[in-house]
């Protein structure tokens, strides 16, 4: 039956998130929805565009960001993700949050890395949803609270202690305030100093606010090395404990004595999935990136700075060498150089892809939008799935990449009719080249916009086009998790 559409996608295989096969097809789309799928070609529309055989797949939906920032500033701040076909991005994670808490003096690390205290405007995370509401982000958002900055607020940042229970109280009653404004969930950061000395039962005080409100417990562990899989047990204890449901952020084996060990994390994940909720997300690189941390440094891995405060000329270069024109060790090169970001080569890439590969891994960037020489994953995570690992290694089909980023994720976060192509679901979408797509971005040039990425939605709006300065309105959304 002929039909007339706002926008019209003819001739494109479809990719429709769920993990089932292509197939050949249109898509009509009214206002911010997509309306119709299958054969359209007796219908017409305002607009139409012709996909020529490339494959069209719900926009991606980045699972682990810190984008916190960077959404609310100018739309070419986002070309980093709009370039990949990012759609969505999740931000608060690591226990890092902008919201709610306005801070007064320079953060310490790592809550420095979304900036200094003057961006810490927003005391309760309503006035950072409102600004949301006010100033549309150009993709769409789903925002945790971080539990370092809930400690920042109520322990005056006196973190080398666990809070006490008034304390606790506090943080707890600020998560569920900012759960009831449109929070998604609960995110720590362990392993960072500003929370190191919280203990599990802290974390289950102030977790608590999750069980009424159905939120996750977004987790990075308190160890991804020695200790992982007792870290990966305090998480699930969590979720036991709160009926929350359990995400392990970019779940990897750090240092080389760890290696080949997510043969056993990921068996520790699939067991205890039997009986609570659990996922994890995962970055397509050998490399971690975060806060520059003296004292973790070794003689085994290489480490690349991204910023420093203090030398900014340092940005891409590696440590081992400013410290050799230094004449100083490593650990005395970096304690000059913070406050700075970096880039830590202490990951394995068999464990990579065993990781990537598991049927319950999503995939997030994990990228610091801030840095001055970021990590490559900022702008290359969503293309190097689909051309290295899916179209180059085989490690899994396109439909299955096209599912991690996808459909699989929009599951964990309760987000409703998001990461799917079907009638009736938001007409977040991308256009991509199954035989081009493919990340360009590198260690030594961060920065480079992905090939094969050729159209990207958001709500129905087109917001990029490859070659093209970024189109169309700013149309994203703060998104909630759905509450049963």
């Amino acid at each position: 039956m002929a039909r007339r559409y706002d926008l019209l996608i003819r001739d494109a295989v479809i990719v429709d998130g769920t993990g089932a096969p292509s197939f050949r097809g249109d898509v009509g789309i009214e206002a911010d929805r997509i309306a119709s799928v299958g054969d359209l070609s007796a219908s017409s529309a305002d607009e139409e565009v012709l996909a020529n055989g490339m494959m069209l797949a719900p926009g991606f939906i980045d699972a682990h960001t810190h984008d916190d920032r960077a959404i609310l500033g100018a739309p070419a701040g986002m070309l980093c993700k709009l370039s990949q076909g990012v759609t969505t991005v999740v931000v608060g994670n690591c226990g890092i949050s902008l919201a709610p808490h306005r801070m007064h003096r320079q953060p310490p690390a790592p809550l420095d890395l979304l900036g200094g205290p003057e961006l810490w405007e927003f005391d309760s995370f309503g006035a950072y949803a409102e600004r949301l509401a006010r100033h549309p982000p150009v993709v769409n958002a789903v925002a945790l609270i971080g539990n370092m900055s809930l400690r920042a607020a109520a322990m005056a940042f006196d973190f080398d202690r666990a809070a006490t229970d008034q304390e606790c109280a506090r943080m707890h009653d600020r998560l569920a305030a900012a759960l009831d404004e449109g929070a998604s969930g609960f995110s720590t950061g362990l392993w960072y100093p500003p929370s190191r000395h919280a203990p599990t039962q802290e974390i289950l005080a102030v977790a608590e606010a999750l069980r009424q409100s159905q939120g996750l417990y977004v987790t990075h562990l308190r160890d991804e090395s020695h200790g992982v899989i007792a870290s990966i047990e305090e998480a699930l204890d969590i979720g036991r404990h709160t009926g929350a449901a359990v995400v392990v952020s970019h779940h990897k084996c750090a240092l080389p004595e760890n290696f080949g060990r997510s043969r056993e994390t990921l068996a520790h994940i699939d067991a205890a999935a039997l009986t609570q909720e659990i996922a994890f997300d995962v970055y397509p690189y050998a490399a971690t990136s975060t806060t520059l941390l003296p004292q973790i440094l070794r003689d085994d891995f290489e480490v690349r700075i991204s910023w420093s405060a203090s030398h900014p000329e340092a940005a891409g270069r590696m440590l081992s060498e400013i410290a050799r024109e230094w004449g100083v060790d490593n650990r005395v090169a970096a304690g000059r150089l913070i406050p700075a970001s970096a880039i830590y080569f202490s990951l394995d890439e068999a464990d990579v892809r065993r990781i990537v590969s598991h049927p319950k891994s999503m995939i997030g960037s994990d990228g610091l939008p801030h840095d001055d020489r970021p990590h490559p994953r900022l702008w290359g995570t969503f293309p190097r799935v689909l051309g290295h690992y899916a179209r180059e290694l085989g490690l899994f089909s396109m439909e299955m990449a096209v599912h991690k980023m996808t459909g699989r994720t929009a599951d964990v976060f309760g987000l409703v009719d998001r990461g799917v192509i079907r009638a009736g679901a938001y007409a977040d979408l991308v256009i991509f080249d199954p035989e081009r797509v493919q990340d360009r971005a590198t260690f030594e040039s961060p920065t480079l916009p992905a090939q094969g990425i050729l159209r990207t939605w958001v709500n129905g709006e087109q917001c990029y086009v490859q070659g093209e300065d970024l189109k169309g309105p700013a149309a994203g959304r703060l998104l909630t998790r759905r509450r049963n």
